[in-house]
């Protein structure tokens, strides 16, 4: 797959998370998980569990110079911090084609530095400007929205709570609540300005940010009973922690968690390490607490889930607990125990899970399928008897969620969490519809080889356009009677990713000579593969693929730190570890093992009986693969002849200090002409006549050199040696005999005495020394000639050629590794190598701790690339531009390479910003489900494939399911030529979200609005289109109910019962909870986020009120009178009045309204005297007993008022549903929305409250306020759309009172298509197409 030219060989595969990261992981609403490595922070494609890329943090200084004398620059000052905390910036794709910023991440690390990284440039956008002193370390990060912009809110040090201005950095609030410590912080669903921050202790702290100025800030604080004495004895033992250490570094295994309930607005789920509690914001009081189930470890993380009643607990052990909410009270029951962290293929002692996260964006999306591709619609193109998938249905799913677990072995965890219901609801559900879910079955996104059934589409395309299929929410419900009970929680692994797993401790790279020939036997040579080993500390090998930047394959090979690595040919390795018997008596155990990628089989050699002397210091294997040798520390080193029986040949027992064999050899340089290259020898011999002349250019002018580049015994093979008193040597191993290769010696001066020889780097006839001292040195074997030159560093660990291909002008280049860990790259061909050297002190951020050259070069135009392993765990491969003026690091253009993935990256948001917009358009005017190119492996079967080739010689109109019915209708089939690319690698849609798509979108244009916007990660936009036509249903039903005739219409229109519902609210018997139980098959929880029919706040109401029963005090007295009240069951909140103990405080008060609310049963001329002291009550009392008597006497519309003036906006609500209709009801929701608009900032909550208001023009005028042109139309579009459906199904014309209601509401008030505003937002819409289809025509395809 083709990668743009900045990005073709410059990546990074990140080292394991660990403790020290503190344990953050946030997913994208889009799919894209970060998590912090490290150094470094890691964003992974949650469906396809692919890398995506790697933010390294920058470090704290920058320290960039190029001349020699800058070793202090590598002071640990300069290294990047451990990053501790993530978060997704909640920016959605934008509408504004003049702003791209939607992609921002905040990383903030362990010295208190809070970083915007900008994900599409992969860069930093913004610091914030943290205190550089004190360096409190971060904790936690949550996004706030503020008056005019989201905001970041940081828990720093132990016990400080920030808010920054994220255009500015600069902070503009700080609460310090020392001595507790804070844990985390999370912002509330139901409001965006609304976030808690809790402590160790139970410390709660709420806080509500209403502007932008430190004024603006509304704090409450609060405390939750728990159990804290293991942690009073933590903070005991701890010997005092440093006044900046924040709680993960005091305490990092005591860890507290909460989350806000997705479900119920004021609810809190907190995990401390021994208790699971249910906490009301409101009632300021614990309704429910748990202690740790036996058997299991701590708590670790509490996640709710988006849709449903449960709740998934992780554990410090590896396991997963799961709670069900029992019906009608907040009370959770353990129902399932399972493991996150498999027994089988782990090693002991088993890894550690460090983070869990749920993925919302397949809640959404969920959604979408659930409410919108049910029944019989697809179940006729969602089976494929040649898919095996297909047929794992015989379980039948409620729901499924995907939870990411995060392990300090590097891996990635992808669970799939079904709900199954039993054999009974099974079959009951089968009378609803079966097959509720598109794509169901075991199968995520992950392993997307599911078959889309978009086959049977195309041959019967009538069988989406049934409307009856389009059902709802509201009409299913009372045809199941499916219980929370009855369903079963089950988890299945759906998909992993394996990153490094420890830190690396060693780096081979394969370079076969001609002569090595493959493991599997027989003649054929073994090629250079792009793949790379790295030994670790845990005792793996990693085997990494460069061409695809990933991790091939992972050997448990050793149970110690690998402590050497080498490969053998280019399919087997070799590798050492060692451990001390007795630190006393001394003695070794050394474990030799010959691993085979391929088979992954080890096979241990040299194995002794006893332990030995010394142990191995290193490991030496030649090009070739067939010959070892093994250096001891103190001992002879070992020449073995590695057959499929590994043979020792001889001992050599000389005092060496370094071996190296040679490497394959070099082709010839670029000549020009021998009288140049003469001239340039003679002259560079006659300047500097104390050195010799560089070997590359004297043996350009010998015969005998140049014959030495041919291997004259192609089964011989030399290495070069240094001994203690720096004598050099070559051998030469042919056979099992062993004989000195005579070479040329060099002059007596190349002797030096002032440092042991301690690198060396052997290419036929060259070999180069570095020593500890600095100096470089290099010398021809066959001619003797030599030079050296003085780094004026500290000493040399590692030497290595640079690969060389025909063509190149320099065989000299050589990456040198310093005992600092820093290191430089010289040419040895040029007139001055020190002066020209490329000097990389310090790699950004880490250490090097080795590296070599990556041995894929082809042509002489392919740059040099380097690998390295980091000192925080990384791997990277970096580039090394050369030109003939200056060698240089970086990308430069070039021709395109390719970087292979095993399945395209399917991640729309990741397309450049136009072209996510386009892809975005095209899916909300609708697309035929044929043109998705999906990447299943079985996509030759599929009748709806279209081969690339011939795909863009037709009229790509013809893709689409009709014309647009707003806006320029030649723009689709621009933005079609423009995805073309994508679609023909099929990195679109994957199979499972592109068969959703094929199930509804011909169910009408706000579904695929909200697939659109669920794709993107917008979950609140998708659940405004979905609430859409529920909203425009309630304003129809009122509009239609003011006609003479509603009373025959009602019957048709009409999804609620509104005889039962008055018959509920005037009853004076105590509310039955969960009167209506809810379809847990069809329910989608996130649209309670924007409740706004009448029955379902009165219900929503009503469950609440059986949480708070068994309280007591008096603030719990008043609160549930006043819920009792807003339900209209008064008899109850007379008697809980009458019940209040003289001396309460509250005792007048309460007697006052228990005498008002008796007498509301026969209305008397108390009304008026009752209004005066409401009003009275109001001014003085808090507890918003004026409400109460104003409804005693039928004041509706004013007690509403009254609550929404004290900021009780859902109470009004409720109120209103209970009692309030019509256009009374209607002004209690659109001032409601004007609340949510402005005060709030929350667009899509706002818009329907204003539709179900009846306030249409106010929603659009909110949509071109907000600068949403496309948004806008495609408003107009959907609500005309189920207009037209609901007038449609009232009926035949010849019935007169339906069609004089059809002639009254031809069109919805305030959207005619003579009105101005409409007309201007197609006006709009048609400049905003045209200036995207620019913007995409000026942008270039980028598939990463």
């Amino acid at each position: 797959m083709a990668r743009p030219p900045h990005e073709s060989w410059d990546c990074m595969l990140p080292g394991p998370p660990s403790r020290n990261n503190g344990g953050s992981a946030d997913c994208h609403p889009s799919g894209l998980l970060a998590f912090p490595s490290s150094s470094s922070v890691s964003v992974v494609d949650s469906r396809s569990m692919q890398l995506v890329s790697v933010l390294p943090m920058p470090p704290p200084t920058a320290t960039s110079s190029s001349n020699t004398n800058s070793a202090a620059a590598s002071s640990s000052s300069s290294l990047s911090p451990f990053v501790t905390s993530v978060r997704w910036a909640p920016f959605p794709l934008p509408h504004d084609l003049t702003n791209y910023q939607h992609l921002l991440l905040a990383a903030g690390d362990r010295q208190g530095r809070i970083a915007l990284f900008d994900f599409r440039l992969r860069s930093v956008l913004l610091w914030f400007e943290s205190d550089p002193a004190s360096k409190p370390g971060i904790q936690d990060l949550c996004w706030v929205q503020g008056r005019s912009d989201w905001v970041l809110a940081s828990l720093s040090g132990p016990s400080l709570l920030s808010i920054w201005n994220a255009s500015t950095g600069r902070c503009i609030w700080k609460y310090d609540v020392s001595p507790e410590f804070f844990s985390c912080i999370r912002r509330d669903p139901f409001d965006s300005r609304h976030l808690c921050a809790i402590g160790l202790k139970g410390f709660l702290l709420s806080i509500k940010v209403l502007g932008d100025t430190e004024d603006d800030v509304v704090i409450k604080e609060f405390h939750i009973p728990n159990d804290s004495s293991e942690l009073q004895k933590l903070e005991r033992d701890a010997s005092g922690p440093a006044a900046s250490s924040p709680a993960l570094a005091v305490f990092p295994l005591y860890i507290v968690r909460f989350s806000f309930s997705p479900l119920w607005k004021h609810i809190l789920f907190v995990a401390f390490p021994r208790e699971l509690i249910v906490f009301d914001l409101q009632y300021e009081t614990s309704l429910f607490a748990a202690a740790l189930p036996r058997g299991c470890g701590k708590f670790l993380d509490v996640l709710p889930d988006p849709n449903n009643e449960l709740l998934y607990c992780a554990h410090l052990d590896g396991r997963l607990s799961t709670w069900r909410r029992k019906e009608g009270e907040q009370v959770h029951v353990m129902c399932t125990m399972e493991e996150l962290m498999p027994s089988i293929g782990t090693p002991v002692p088993s890894p550690s899970i460090l983070a869990v996260v749920i993925c919302k964006s397949d809640s959404t999306l969920q959604c979408v399928g659930n409410l919108y591709s049910s029944g019989s619609c697809s179940s006729s193109f969602d089976m494929d008897f040649d898919n095996p998938f297909d047929f794992c249905d015989e379980s039948f799913y409620v729901s499924k969620t995907h939870l990411i677990s995060i392990s300090d072995d590097g891996k990635i965890w992808n669970w799939l969490l079904t709900s199954e219901g039993t054999e009974d609801t099974h079959k009951e559900a089968t009378n609803v519809g079966k097959g509720a879910d598109v794509g169901e079955g075991p199968v995520s996104g992950t392993n997307t080889n599911n078959i889309d059934g978009t086959a049977d589409l195309v041959k019967q395309p009538d069988l989406v356009k049934q409307p009856d299929c389009v059902t709802s929410i509201r009409s299913r419900s009372s045809n199941s009677t499916l219980n929370q009970a009855d369903l079963s929680p089950k988890i299945s692994l759906v998909g992993q990713l394996q990153l490094l797993s420890s830190t690396a401790t060693m780096l081979a790279v394969p370079s076969p000579s001609l002569t090595a020939t493959l493991a599997r036997g027989g003649n054929s040579p073994a090629v250079a593969v792009p793949l790379v080993a790295l030994g670790t500390q845990s005792g793996t090998i990693d085997v990494i693929d460069v061409s695809a930047n990933a991790v091939a394959a992972s050997f448990s090979v050793h149970n110690s730190t690998v402590r050497g690595l080498r490969w053998l040919g280019n399919s087997r390795l070799v590798s050492f570890s060692y451990a001390q018997v007795n630190e006393k008596t001394g003695g070794y155990i050394n474990r030799l093992v010959v691993t085979c990628v391929r088979s992954g089989l080890n096979r241990k050699f040299r194995v002794l009986q006893k332990p030995e002397r010394a142990p191995i210091r290193a490991l030496r294997t030649s090009s070739s693969g067939r010959y070892l040798l093994i250096l001891f520390r103190d001992a002879p080193v070992e020449v073995w002849a590695m057959t499929k029986s590994p043979i020792m040949l001889r001992s050599l027992a000389l005092p060496f200090t370094v071996l190296e064999w040679t490497l394959p050899t070099a082709p010839r340089p670029v000549q020009n002409g021998p009288s140049r290259q003469a001239s340039s020898s003679r002259d560079r011999t006659s300047v500097a006549p104390a050195e010799a002349s560089s070997p590359k250019t004297a043996s350009s002018t010998d015969s005998k050199a140049a014959s030495t580049d041919e291997p004259q015994d192609d089964t011989s093979e030399s290495f070069a040696f240094a001994l203690v008193n720096g004598a050099l040597g070559v051998f030469e191993v042919h056979g099992r005999r062993i004989r000195d290769f005579r070479p040329k010696w060099p002059s007596s001066s190349f002797v030096s005495s002032d440092g042991l020889i301690t690198a060396m780097a052997y290419r036929v006839p060259h070999v180069v020394m570095g020593d500890r001292s600095g100096n470089i040195r290099w010398w021809d074997v066959t001619t003797g000639q030599s030079s050296s030159f003085n780094t004026h560093r500290e000493g040399i660990r590692r030497i290595k050629f640079s690969p060389v291909v025909a063509g190149d002008r320099s065989r000299g280049r050589i990456a040198v590794l310093f005992y600092d860990n820093t290191f430089s790259i010289f040419d040895l061909d040029s007139q001055d190598p020190l002066a020209n050297s490329l000097l990389q002190p310090q790699f950004p951020g880490t250490l090097v701790l080795e590296l070599d050259w990556l041995p894929l070069r082809t042509d002489k135009n392919d740059p040099l690339v380097l690998c390295i392993a980091g000192a925080d765990s990384s791997f990277r491969l970096v580039e090394v531009n050369i030109n003939d003026k200056k060698t240089s690091y970086g990308p430069h253009p070039r021709a395109i390479k390719e970087r292979f993935r095993p399945m395209p990256l399917c991640s729309p948001i990741l397309l450049p910003t136009p072209h996510a917009v386009a892809l975005r358009m095209i899916l909300q005017l609708g697309v035929k489900p044929h043109w998705f190119n999906t990447c299943s492996t079985t996509k030759d079967k599929r009748h709806h494939l279209i081969p690339g080739t011939a795909s863009g010689a037709g009229d790509l109109r013809s893709y689409m399911i009709d014309s647009p019915p707003v806006g320029d209708s030649v723009v689709p089939e621009m933005l079609l030529k423009v995805l073309e690319p994508y679609r023909k690698e099929g990195s679109i849609l994957d199979d499972e979200r592109a068969r959703l798509y094929a199930a509804v979108v011909k169910k009408g244009s706000a579904v695929r609005f909200a697939f659109a916007a669920a794709i993107f990660g917008d979950s609140l936009e998708a659940i405004f289109w979905l609430q859409l036509r529920h909203a425009v249903n309630h304003l129809m039903n009122k509009l239609i109910n003011k006609s003479p005739q509603k009373a025959s219409v009602q019957a048709s229109i009409s999804e609620l019962d509104d005889a039962s519902i008055l018959s509920r609210i005037t009853s004076k018997g105590k509310s039955i909870p969960g009167a209506r139980k809810r379809d847990a098959l069809q329910d989608c929880g996130q649209l309670k986020l924007m409740t706004f029919e009448q029955e379902e706040l009165w219900e929503t109401a009503n469950e609440r009120i059986t949480w708070h029963e068994k309280l007591e005090g008096a603030e719990a007295i008043q609160n549930r009178v006043h819920e009792l009240v807003s339900v209209g069951n008064l008899e109850t909140a007379v008697s809980i009045l009458l019940s209040t103990p003289p001396e309460s405080p509250y005792f007048s008060t309460n007697a006052l309204r228990a005498v008002a609310l008796s007498s509301a049963v026969s209305r008397s001329l108390l009304e008026l005297a009752v209004k005066v002291v409401a009003a009275n009550m109001v001014r003085i009392d808090k507890s918003l007993s004026g409400t109460h008597l104003l409804c005693a006497v039928g004041r509706y519309q004013e007690a509403c008022s009254q609550l929404q003036d004290a900021g009780c906006w859902t109470d009004a609500a409720t109120l209103a549903a209970t009692h309030l209709k019509g256009s009374d009801y209607a002004r209690v929701l659109q001032r409601w929305a004007d609340h949510v608009l402005h005060t709030e900032h929350n667009i899509w909550r706002a818009l329907i409250l204003y539709v179900a208001a009846g306030a249409l023009q106010e929603a659009l005028a909110a949509l071109r306020e907000a600068k949403l042109p496309d948004t806008a139309a495609m408003f107009i579009v959907a609500c005309r759309e189920i207009h037209a459906e609901i007038i449609s199904n009232l009926g035949d014309s010849d019935d007169e009172s339906k069609s004089s209601t059809k002639s009254k509401q031809l069109n919805l008030p305030g959207l005619d298509p003579e009105n101005e505003d409409v007309i201007a937002v197609g006006e709009f819409y048609e400049q905003y197409q045209r200036k995207l289809v620019h913007l995409c025509m000026d942008s270039q395809p980028s598939f990463d």
